[in-house]
């Protein structure tokens, strides 16, 4: 649930064996929602551009996981100049282990350093560069919160109107 201060501008829910059944709909997601929740900032246009290369980064990540059951959801909240995304998708518990190691690496000092590591490493996970890049290049707050059994959801908030000024 989303904190009290936010409030919910968008709820998309689609079965994953819908959006894995095209890699495209990664980017016609991200842009169409982008879209529909910039048209109120400063700079609708630069704002839906950052908006959808963040969310495009998300759910591919929830494609990667090439699950086939249940739901992917995606809540977009806003509060004053931050956007808030929270991507829900299967995940096996793995996996989920996986990815909560990485959030927790991004608790620690030298982002920056690690993430001209991790891109610069053709071994390193595709999903730690996409969180350290959203950290290193959004400012993205992320934390992963327990969701329904074998599921996961990644909260992302975006603090795009101040990266805009």
């Amino acid at each position: 649930m989303a904190d009290a201060a936010f409030e919910q501008l968008l709820n998309l829910e689609m079965e994953m064996a819908t959006f894995t059944s095209d890699w495209l709909h990664c980017d016609q997601l991200s842009n169409y929602v982008a879209q529909m929740v910039s048209h109120d900032r400063r700079d609708p246009l630069r704002h839906s551009n950052l908006l959808s290369s963040a969310l495009n980064e998300l759910l591919e990540m929830s494609f990667r996981s090439a699950a086939q059951e249940g739901e992917l959801a995606c809540v977009f909240y806003r509060h004053e100049q931050i956007e808030r995304i929270e991507l829900s998708f299967p995940c096996p518990s793995q996996q989920h282990r996986f990815y909560a190691e990485l959030v927790r690496g991004l608790k620690h000092g030298g982002k920056l350093a690690n993430y001209v590591k991790v891109i610069a490493d053709e071994t390193a996970p595709l999903e730690q560069a996409i969180l350290l890049g959203l950290a290193v290049n959004y400012d993205a707050e992320i934390e992963l919160r327990a969701s329904a059994a074998e599921a996961l959801t990644f909260v992302v908030d975006l603090p795009l109107e101040r990266l805009l000024t």
